[in-house]
């Protein structure tokens, strides 16, 4: 049952995740609806995996903990930013607090941390994709096809081929390093548009955080059977 309620956390932050991206089809209210739900989940979700902050000092680290390990608490660190500078700048869910100043502050520091926010969060997700994958198979039965298999892939590389595309199309990158201090939204755009492209753009940091999951460990188990070897 609690994993179920993960889950269902995550898919929810997932979706919540790309509509909070989606600012010109949401519009400001319900922005600001969907960022408060989005810290709740957030919090929820550290709660329901407080086990991963104890057991930080234990064990040993590999190339692929330390990766995980930078991205998890750069994800925490984007989120209280991000959690901060909404609270800031609300003018409808929090806008009974009586906060005074620090707009301008506020206001570089959401642009910033929704773009760095949006791509930690997708690695995340990547790296945890395999466990994505696994309920697949269970649901569908495993397939020994190798068309079908050949045919995920094939997709897998054209979502995440476009989502490089509409990333630098989009000049994310100056977002996230402050070369731009504000955003460029294109309203022209149907909601269907903007969602695929972001959902790709999602789709291309998983597939990057997923493969290399998977090449560091074949590496760990390869070094780990040389030095048995060796024994």
């Amino acid at each position: 049952m609690k994993k179920r309620i993960k889950m269902l956390v995550d898919l929810l932050m997932t979706v919540c995740l790309l509509m909070l991206m989606a600012y010109q089809v949401t519009g400001e209210t319900l922005h600001e609806w969907i960022g408060a739900g989005m810290l709740v989940m957030f919090l929820l979700h550290n709660l329901m995996n407080r086990r991963w902050y104890g057991h930080l000092l234990k064990g040993r680290y590999t190339l692929l903990r330390i990766l995980q390990t930078g991205i998890n608490i750069a994800v925490l660190v984007s989120m209280l930013v991000l959690g901060y500078s909404g609270i800031v700048m609300s003018r409808h869910v929090f806008s009974f607090l009586p906060i005074n100043g620090g707009m301008a502050l506020a206001r570089v520091l959401h642009l910033a941390g929704s773009y760095w926010g949006f791509v930690l969060m997708s690695l995340h997700l990547g790296f945890h994709w395999g466990m994505v994958v696994s309920m697949f198979r269970k649901v569908c039965g495993e397939s020994k096809s190798v068309f079908r298999i050949w045919l995920l892939r094939l997709i897998a590389v054209l979502i995440s081929g476009y989502g490089a595309i509409c990333f630098y199309q989009a000049d994310i990158l100056s977002y996230m390093l402050l070369r731009v201090e504000f955003a460029f939204l294109d309203y022209m755009k149907s909601p269907a548009v903007i969602f695929a492209e972001y959902l790709s753009m999602m789709g291309f940091w998983v597939f990057i955080a997923y493969y290399a999951s998977k090449i560091l460990r074949e590496l760990s188990v390869s070094k780990h059977k040389h030095k048995e070897m060796k024994k």
